[in-house]
């Protein structure tokens, strides 16, 4: 009797299980039908997001100077090297002063020479003024009177008369040529003095040209180059204007830019003041902060490409930017602080450009739901969500 009991036990003990069994089944197949790669998951998330757009140039500064001489010459000596730093009014460079020395003292000699020339001619001039006044033609005439008078009382002899006569003659053609010269000699005075005018003018530009043999900086930079060595001739500015002989060219870095391109369809969201991010290569891990100073009014266009030059200004005291240093300059249209973002890949948009996104949804058969979203600005690769999911939300990647 005791089997039966037995084999009643084990039917029951079979019951249970099955049930197990039955449901666990039940539960794996009311599980979702669909999986989702964890690949493509993200989480909504609370950041900092901007609008922006990038203008990609080189490092300059807000001052530069080209350095070239007054004076032509020879490099006699060099006082800085590329890199030092100078002040206003530094010298820079001294040329051969010798040649120069010696033009000098020939303009002071032929300044002398002037000088004596115009003092002749005013001698001269004197003279001639008081010959033309005719001072013994009145003398001469009073001769001739008395003579005349003594002639006829027959107490000279008429050769005496005729030679009284004869000196008021000459004293008369001697007055007269003298008059006739007095024009001639004011145009040798106004020669003599346009010499010694054009004389000292050689005197000035010589001790000029004796001064602008030191190279002086004009202002307080950097020397961003060196373009000529000791002994190198060098011509004047003054002669040869823009094709002189470069000395060297002076910066200063203390307030640099980058000039770079924005395309025309972005342009329009560009103003003066707006911040940018400036990264360079040599700094990778380094972000320095500018400001949009200029917006060029044209645009050029190349390969059908319309793009407009943009000026973003950088504060540089410390000096850790360099002249033509590869940069990109982020200038930042719009931005949001502590505002919540989901990948850019994250957006669903409909036939209607009405955005949506897909939330892990575990209590729904595919185990995910599509939500209406409201969105705000985007960088590409991450966009704003206004409306429609909350911080930590879990969504899929499209």
């Amino acid at each position: 009797m005791a089997w039966p009991k037995k084999r009643k036990l084990v039917v029951v003990g079979a019951a249970v299980v099955l049930g197990v069994v039955g449901v666990y089944g039940y539960t794996v197949l009311a599980r979702p039908a669909t999986t989702v790669d964890p690949a493509r998951l993200a989480t909504v998330e609370r950041g900092d997001l901007a609008r922006s757009v990038v203008a990609t140039g080189r490092i300059e500064p807000i001052t530069k100077v080209e350095i070239k001489s007054k004076a032509n010459g020879i490099i006699k000596e060099l006082k800085v090297q590329v890199g030092d730093r100078v002040t206003v009014n530094q010298v820079l460079a001294e040329l051969d002063r010798d040649n120069l020395a010696a033009r000098l003292r020939e303009s002071r000699a032929a300044l002398t020479g002037a000088d004596a020339n115009l003092r002749a001619a005013l001698a001269e001039l004197a003279k001639n003024k008081v010959e033309a006044e005719g001072p013994d033609v009145a003398f001469a005439r009073r001769n001739v009177e008395r003579a005349d008078q003594l002639s006829r009382d027959k107490l000279i002899s008429p050769q005496n008369l005729d030679d009284a006569r004869s000196a008021m003659d000459q004293a008369v053609n001697r007055q007269a040529v003298a008059k006739s010269q007095l024009g001639v000699s004011d145009a040798r005075v106004a020669q003599a003095r346009a010499t010694v005018a054009q004389s000292q003018a050689a005197v000035d530009r010589t001790e000029e040209e004796l001064t602008n043999a030191t190279i002086r900086s004009p202002l307080n930079g950097v020397v961003l180059s060196r373009d000529i060595e000791v002994g190198s001739p060098v011509s004047s500015i003054l002669n040869l204007g823009s094709s002189a002989t470069l000395v060297m060219v002076l910066g200063d870095i203390s307030q640099v830019y980058v000039k770079g391109k924005v395309d025309e369809a972005d342009i329009g969201l560009v103003r003066l003041g707006q911040p940018a991010r400036i990264k360079v290569e040599t700094f990778k891990d380094r972000q320095f902060e500018g400001r949009v100073t200029q917006i060029a009014p044209m645009g050029v266009e190349k390969d059908n490409v319309v793009n407009f030059e943009v000026r973003v200004s950088i504060d540089n005291a410390s000096g850790e930017l360099r002249v033509n240093m590869t940069s990109n300059a982020e200038i930042v249209l719009e931005e949001h602080k502590g505002t919540l973002i989901v990948p850019e890949r994250a957006v669903i948009y409909d036939a209607s450009h009405r955005a949506f996104a897909e939330r892990v949804q575990p209590d729904s058969k595919t185990g995910r739901e599509r939500v209406p979203i409201t969105i705000g600005v985007s960088n590409g690769t991450r966009t704003q969500v206004v409306k429609g999911l909350a911080a930590g939300d879990r969504i899929i990647l499209q």
